[in-house]
């Protein structure tokens, strides 16, 4: 089940390939072939770990350590910053993507970080084929569950999450404030998620079907990701229906009433009824 290392699972570089109408890609299969070396090589020039480390500060942390949760499992491991941060922290992590490139990634920023990262190749849509075992927590993190364009997809990959946890245990996921993008327009400041000041990351196309976002990095590439514009509530209804109760939304950190406009909201789902 556990790869100690995803080292050679690089394939040769390609290009993003969209076909001729890049906003009719609406598949949830699309992110894997979005994520090519090129793009996962800059993805942490976007996140910029030490910003990030201090713009969220202990959030996540305080979250699990007030649960009393130990084991953790990272679905959306991307580039691992959250497993980094989780490790060093004392909690047992394992790390799961569905991108080999970003595993391969994130493996290697682990051995930069003095930690070795627990990796799972794996599919949230039949995640326990994959993982075995239950957790007390579980993470999926960086507007990932957004990747997913099928209603019937969100929902088994929901119950697969709950599946994956312990009775008493807690989903912690987040999304972009999309319910602003749609009605409003896009407006952000990237304060806590995406805080590389170097990179522009915003949408070149929005509807209630796709939010296609433009990553331009300072060597000139530019690169695209299709993603599904998630409404909060539509979101805290798919926890409910998947079995989750106690649902916690905060606003880029903070309780919702302390922050009008967040970039990001982030979803605490407690599996336990008591």
């Amino acid at each position: 089940m556990i790869e100690s290392s995803t080292k050679g699972v690089f394939a040769p570089e390609t290009l993003q390939d969209y076909g001729a109408d890049p906003v009719a890609v609406r598949e949830s299969d699309k992110y894997v072939s979005e994520y090519i070396r090129g793009f996962v090589d800059k993805w942490d020039e976007l996140i910029d770990w030490n910003s990030r480390a201090e713009s969220e500060g202990r959030f996540f942390i305080d979250v699990l350590k007030a649960r009393g949760k130990e084991t953790v499992l990272d679905v959306a491991t991307g580039t691992g910053f959250h497993s980094v941060q989780l490790l060093k922290a004392g909690f047992s992590v394992f790390s799961a993507d569905g991108s080999a490139e970003m595993l391969a990634k994130a493996f290697d920023n682990g051995m930069r970080h003095d930690v070795v990262l627990k990796t799972i190749h794996a599919d949230w849509r039949w995640l326990n084929k994959d993982v075995h075992g239950k957790f007390d927590a579980i993470i999926c993190l960086g507007n990932s569950f957004t990747h997913l364009f099928e209603e019937a997809d969100r929902r088994r990959a929901l119950a697969e999450f709950y599946a994956a946890l312990k009775h008493d245990g807690i989903l912690i996921i987040d999304q972009r404030n999309y319910d602003s993008i749609l009605d409003h327009g896009f407006s952000t400041q990237h304060k806590y998620y995406y805080c590389g000041d170097q990179v522009v990351a915003e949408p070149v196309h929005v509807d209630e079907g796709l939010a296609r976002f433009e990553y331009r990095f300072p060597d000139g590439s530019k690169h695209n990701l299709n993603m599904f514009p998630l409404r909060k509530n539509y979101v805290r209804g798919l926890l409910e229906d998947a079995g989750f109760r106690k649902i916690k939304t905060y606003g880029d950190f903070q309780d919702e009433a302390e922050e009008a406009n967040p970039d990001f909201f982030v979803h605490v789902a407690e599996k336990n009824y008591v």
